[in-house]
């Protein structure tokens, strides 16, 4: 979820009890079960963007608007935000693990389904099981590197596990058009079910690596409950009374709107707009995750000082903002598109970090995985709602007004930025001695 999805606080950094019970991995350990959940990450991030590098064969092949496919999107992150909701519990009770094979045995058969669609209505069916297996993916990742990566290798766990997700987005449309161009956009799609077995397969023979004993990590958190009841004592649901907590749920639904937007329809627009030709079209996707990997990397290190977060989101996302305006607004020549799609996935991946830094000092002490829960959903939500306005807006022929669109939601995230920080000077401000 860049990583565009935020990772929650592990209970060995919240909880010094449970810091004492963890046992300490050697780092081998560590580090192979950092690159076996990363893996899977991509994999799904990588099934996100199956569909949209396709739409120009699948918009042919159905005789369906812009609109209907968007529709495809929405239906796929609406399941995948019920699910995700309650994997988590199946994920408590049953361990990570299962969850996780079901999770990509279900990308794989949603992908081989898309190939062999005779239907706009059956590809809408696969995309129901494709959102049902992507749901699971973060429930189980967090679980397994909150509870088996040692406490002094999550920051690095994290980093890694929000860069895979980025490649899997890049990774898509660079192996889906060649497929499609060279053979069909059902080979493509099928090879992509492929891709999704052959990972469960390297998961299955490493299952070891993922096993996690529930039942002890439960009798852990059993004996640590007492000691947190004091804390716990204002509600469980009283830190929706928080703005703040809004506020970064605004941020995260606008940044998903955003990034719907580049993921989506912004290639076809860029494409109407400058007479980028097809196979570069394909690659402004994977340059700008490629480059958004990178801008997190650089934002890791910038975002050290908190107090700056509010800045960094300020100057990564008004450099993407400009240039979503210029490519709206400006005559230039084709091959200086891709360049552009770099720059501003830089800019928004220079933001990443920082973006999760402000939730989590916007979340009160005892309440970070609830805040986490409810700021997430936004992500999901406008993930879901966004395709079908730049859909509609490519349907009446309005490829600059994608742009502009994208480049108001990105300025809308650096106002919400500051005043996430107002409001939560105002209520330190304001809060009892």
């Amino acid at each position: 979820m860049t990583s565009i999805e935020a990772a929650p606080v592990s209970p060995s950094l919240a909880d010094p009890m449970t810091a004492l019970t963890a046992p300490a991995h050697p780092a081998r350990q560590d580090v192979a079960l950092i690159g076996l959940v990363g893996l899977a990450h991509s994999v799904s991030h990588f099934s996100q963007l199956l569909l949209p590098p396709l739409f120009p064969w699948l918009k042919v092949a159905f005789g369906v608007s812009f609109t209907e496919l968007g529709l495809l999107m929405t239906i796929f992150f609406v399941v995948s935000c019920a699910v995700q909701a309650a994997s988590g519990f199946v994920v408590d009770r049953f361990g990570p693990r299962p969850v996780l094979f079901g999770g990509l045995a279900l990308l794989g058969l949603a992908a081989l389904g898309y190939a062999a669609s005779p239907s706009y209505g059956a590809m809408a069916l696969c995309t129901v099981v494709a959102g049902v297996g992507n749901g699971v993916f973060h429930p189980v990742d967090f679980t397994l590197l909150n509870r088996k990566v040692h406490a002094s290798r999550l920051g690095h766990a994290f980093s890694a596990h929000g860069i895979t997700g980025s490649l899997g987005w890049a990774l898509a449309p660079v192996m889906m058009v060649p497929l499609a161009m060279a053979y069909s956009w059902r080979v493509a799609l099928a090879s992509a079910g492929v891709l999704a077995f052959v990972v469960l397969a390297v998961l299955w023979f490493n299952r070891e690596q993922l096993a996690l004993d529930m039942a002890v990590h439960k009798r852990v958190d059993a004996d640590t409950t007492a000691t947190r009841a004091a804390t716990d004592a204002e509600g469980n649901f009283d830190f929706l009374k928080i703005p703040a907590v809004w506020m970064c749920f605004g941020f995260f639904f606008f940044f998903a709107a955003s990034l719907s937007g580049v993921q989506t329809f912004a290639p076809a627009a860029a494409q109407a707009l400058h007479g980028v030709p097809v196979g570069i079209t394909a690659m402004c996707i994977s340059i700008y995750m490629v480059c958004s990997a990178a801008g997190m990397v650089v934002g890791g290190f910038l975002a050290s000082d908190p107090a700056r977060c509010e800045r960094i989101i300020g100057a990564g996302f008004g450099v993407a903002a400009s240039v979503a305006l210029a490519i709206a607004l400006l005559d230039m020549p084709p091959l200086a598109v891709p360049a552009l799609f770099g720059v501003m996935g830089f800019g928004a991946g220079l933001a990443g970090p920082s973006r999760d830094l402000i939730v989590k000092r916007a979340s009160p002490p005892n309440a970070t995985g609830r805040v986490y829960g409810v700021v997430y959903s936004g992500l999901d939500i406008g993930q879901a709602v966004a395709p079908l306005l730049y859909g509609a807006l490519m349907d009446h022929h309005r490829p600059a007004l994608v742009w502009l669109a994208i480049a108001v939601v990105q300025g809308l995230l650096i106002v919400n930025a500051f005043n996430v920080r107002k409001v939560r000077r105002t209520r330190l401000v304001g809060a009892p001695a």
